[in-house]
């Protein structure tokens, strides 16, 4: 117990080290700022990470310490219910990490989800379920052994398989499919959603899916998201100190839209599928989310204005959040400077388009675009558009 309690003493320590260390550090990534969208609040989430209690390297207050750090607003902390990276200096216990991290995050505008990662490495592979209420009790029955190495019984049954997921049903979770496609899965089964998969869907288990994981985007995965009508969750799915693979980006992350900040409204809005992704400059969603986001993100006005004797329009275009959005914009008129109509709006700046060859002002113009760095589909970006009232400035 003592040797225990010294490795935990000593695990903390290094934690609150290493955190100031990195506070220290110039080039921090300052916290993200997102819209909201009309009706919800833009929440940063990451639901998929892990700590010495299974296979990660750093302790749960550590991963509060990040996501305060990134800005987040709400974490799970998901261990391997069937490995334990160091058993014989931490007892075996999946509410602990949790528990941990809750009071690290306690009273600092962070929400930790109780979750866990059940991961079998033959169908149905890795999936999270998430709010549960007793991590333990989750049963594991196709393992052999899974201290320090993974071993799985050499004649497992469907039933072992199947019962975790039947536990964190009973429990109320919501299950997503981790990372479809890793490395080390059955060459033999080229069937990344599985009959093992379908069965989860059909038996209203299976809810998400993992469309970019560490920052990597899965086209697969994507397109199993639409396919299934699925959750699409973006999750750094880290194991060791987050800052070295992120110091010159932010943090990959799920937006959820929620109602208001609390587990229950994330919740709701996951089984919903109210999310967007957001990892590198990228935003992936569904159309009615992604345009939501986008224009909450940037504001059009117009001006009239006369050149030489020529009559323009300007088009002022406001992003007020902090990723520079990829357009590509068409008018009913000419739009100077910019060929083929490519744009990049800069985040928190305006950027004025020129509308020439006018001749007549009109009462309204539209300046249609695509947004290239906004996905709302494997092979398609965001098709929208601004309404503009050109003789009062205003947009609709």
């Amino acid at each position: 117990m003592k040797k225990i309690l010294m490795c935990c003493l000593m695990l903390s320590a290094l934690t609150q080290v290493t955190y100031a260390q990195i506070q220290e550090k110039e080039d921090i990534q300052k916290h993200p700022s997102l819209p909201d969208i009309p009706g919800y609040k833009t929440l940063k989430c990451d639901f998929h990470m892990h700590t010495v209690f299974s296979d990660g390297h750093v302790w749960p207050s550590f991963r509060v310490n990040e996501a305060l750090r990134d800005g987040l607003d709400a974490i799970s902390i998901t261990e391997h219910i069937d490995f334990e990276g160091f058993p014989d200096e931490i007892k075996r216990d999946y509410n602990k990490s949790y528990e941990i991290a809750a009071e690290a995050a306690k009273n600092k505008d962070l929400l930790v989800i109780k979750g866990v990662e059940i991961s079998p490495r033959v169908p149905p592979y890795h999936n999270n379920a998430l709010f549960l209420t007793d991590d333990n009790v989750l049963p594991i029955d196709y393992m052999k052994s899974g201290k320090k190495q993974f071993v799985m019984k050499d004649h497992m049954t469907h039933e072992e398989l199947l019962a975790p997921f039947l536990e964190a049903q009973k429990q109320g979770s919501f299950v997503s499919y981790n990372h479809p496609g890793y490395s080390w899965w059955d060459k033999k089964d080229t069937a990344i959603f599985t009959s093992f998969h379908k069965e989860l869907l059909e038996r209203k288990i299976l809810s998400g899916i993992e469309v970019a994981n560490s920052g990597v985007y899965n086209i697969i995965a994507h397109r199993l998201a639409m396919k299934y009508n699925l959750t699409m969750l973006c999750n750094t799915d880290e194991h060791y100190d987050m800052y070295p693979r992120y110091a010159k980006t932010h943090r990959p992350m799920t937006l959820v839209f929620a109602r208001d900040k609390s587990v229950a409204a994330i919740k709701e809005a996951l089984i919903a599928r109210r999310t967007a992704l957001y990892f590198d400059n990228y935003i992936v969603a569904r159309a009615s989310e992604a345009e939501a986001f986008f224009k909450a993100a940037v504001q059009a006005t117009t001006e009239r204005k006369t050149r030489n004797g020529e009559p323009i329009l300007l088009v002022h275009l406001y992003n007020n959040s902090d990723i520079p959005f990829n357009i590509k914009a068409t008018s009913d008129y000419n739009i100077e400077k910019y060929p083929l109509g490519q744009i990049s709006l800069t985040a928190h700046d305006t950027t004025t388009v020129i509308l020439k060859a006018v001749w007549k002002y009109p009462k309204e113009t539209t300046l249609k675009m695509h947004v290239t760095n906004i996905l709302v589909s494997p092979d398609e970006d965001l098709s929208t558009g601004f309404q503009l009232l050109t003789d009062d400035g205003k947009t609709r």
